[in-house]
């Protein structure tokens, strides 16, 4: 639906002044994208808007290399079933053909500028303070990634860059891309199953899957159905919420991956506190939140992938279309095995999964 950007701009007031509805939200009651509500307030002038926005330049990694004189900030990013929120700083930036790397003590990212459009920084008011971010959007409007200042952050750090990096055009709108057609998934009896089934038991290591799935064709999904029974078994969508208390409980360091097609966001550690509030399944610790939608789990599996290293196990959630919502995996480096830790809580999903079914 076609506005204009003073007309989105006065609805996000009337929606903020009813409510504390967020920016995904107000930009689904008003059909346009969250990249669309936040790029009409670009160029705001001087009607003293609620939020004010900076487009920036598309200059990508140069942006994601400059974070770390902004000091400790809140990382987010989410698909349309989990939001992972993590804290620290934004150190050992890299970048190679279009792949970003973040790699810091805290702040985990893998960045893929191909699907990276629209960034800008904004500014709003709340009701005792001025919220900053650094906010980028796919080429439709969808966000990729958030970069949120917390009161620990070198506010000046923020502000310099925004003013280095701020794009000529301000002009407020953004015309946003229809989404791509999904790729329609290829009929299982027209996939080479035993030649794929034979790749997967010679993997070395577990990023060389995504290339096993392109060359034989196969969707994420799809290869969990395919996949040889000593690798991948399908277990109750339940089995996230028990993963994670039982983690807990258990002090069982994890891994967990959210992401979407510009961004996955990696947490490695403990997590301690587990809160179920309505749909969402969270934890709530200090420096990592995380808030996944137990209702939109479709299908959950218990993944194993031979690496160099041994067996690598994950959990993963995928959503009624067959998108991949987060893996969880125990926390290991490269060269090192898996921790019999994470081994022994996946025998346990496994074990109750099977009581469940019998």
């Amino acid at each position: 639906m076609s506005h204009t950007s003073a007309f989105i701009r006065q609805q996000f007031v009337i929606e903020r002044q009813s409510g504390k509805a967020r920016h995904r939200d107000i930009a689904e009651k008003l059909q346009i994208s969250e990249g669309e509500l936040i790029a009409a307030h670009v160029g705001a002038g001087h009607e003293e808007p609620l939020m004010r926005a900076t487009r920036l330049q598309p200059v990508w990694p140069t942006l994601i290399k400059s974070l770390e004189p902004l000091g400790e900030v809140m990382a987010l990013t989410r698909n349309l079933s989990c939001v992972h929120e993590k804290t620290g700083v934004y150190t050992n930036v890299s970048d190679s053909n279009h792949v970003g790397l973040v790699l810091g003590a805290e702040i985990d990212l893998r960045a893929f500028y191909g699907q990276w459009a629209h960034g800008f920084a904004v500014s709003e008011s709340g009701e005792n303070s001025i919220q900053q971010s650094l906010q980028f959007f796919d080429a439709t409007g969808t966000a990729i990634h958030k970069v949120f200042i917390k009161p620990q952050s070198h506010v000046a750090a923020y502000e310099a860059f925004v003013a280095q990096f701020a794009d000529a055009d301000q002009q407020p709108g953004l015309v946003p891309l229809p989404a791509a057609t999904p790729v329609a998934e290829q009929a299982d009896d027209s996939i080479d199953v035993d030649g794929f089934q034979a790749a997967w038991a010679a993997l070395q290591d577990t990023h060389d899957f995504f290339a096993l799935l392109k060359k034989f064709g196969v969707s994420r999904l799809q290869s969990m159905r395919l996949g040889e029974a000593r690798f991948v078994q399908q277990i109750n969508p339940a089995s996230a919420r028990q993963l994670l208390e039982t983690a807990a409980s258990d002090n069982v360091a994890i891994m967990i991956f959210v992401g979407n097609p510009g961004m996955i966001q990696i947490h490695s550690g403990p997590v301690k506190k587990i809160a179920v509030m309505g749909p969402w399944l969270n934890v709530l610790d200090p420096g990592f939140n995380l808030h996944l939608r137990e209702d939109h789990i479709a299908s959950a599996w218990i993944v194993r992938k031979p690496t160099v290293d041994g067996l690598v196990t994950s959990l993963e959630l995928f959503d009624q279309h067959g998108e991949v919502i987060a893996m969880f995996f125990g926390e290991r480096k490269p060269g090192k095995p898996e921790l019999a830790t994470w081994r022994i809580l996946v025998e346990g999903l496994l074990n109750d999964n099977a009581l469940c079914l019998s």
